[in-house]
């Protein structure tokens, strides 16, 4: 048993090219060009940054080799990969920057009670006065 296929008419229909003296009458073409989409970010100067001031966990120096892995990608124009790196570097120092913020704000906050508290000793010392051989 045979089958044969008809896949109907594929291109579109035939028309001819107008003649010389036609081409005047028909609306003008128009050209539409596309640019390329912009390269994806490789966030290499945060991530240099975020490796010299704030390498908490080493997050700063991983943001920083997928920085420069997102470059050499871009620059084989391997933009898929390049975007993935490069996602994977602003993850990174998103992460490393809020850690940072965090600690920052822990070490102000240890530090402002520690004070405190030094300061509340010092006065309860000096409200009682030890003498040498101790409370009578």
């Amino acid at each position: 048993m045979e089958r044969s296929l008809s896949l109907g008419p594929l291109l579109p229909p035939y028309e001819p090219l107008p003649e010389a003296g036609e081409a005047e009458r028909l609306p003008p073409s128009t050209a539409v060009t596309v640019e390329p989409p912009p390269p994806p970010r490789d966030h290499l100067a945060w991530s240099l940054c975020t490796a010299l001031y704030g390498n908490v966990c080493c997050l700063g120096f991983l943001a920083l080799v997928f920085s420069i892995k997102s470059r050499d990608r871009k620059v084989l124009s391997d933009y898929s990969g390049a975007l993935s790196y490069g996602s994977t570097a602003k993850y990174l120092n998103i992460t490393a920057l809020l850690l940072n913020v965090f600690l920052v704000i822990l070490i102000i906050v240890l530090m402002a009670t520690g004070t405190i508290a030094a300061m509340n000793l010092s006065y309860h010392k000096q409200e009682q006065p030890e003498t040498i051989f101790g409370p009578t």
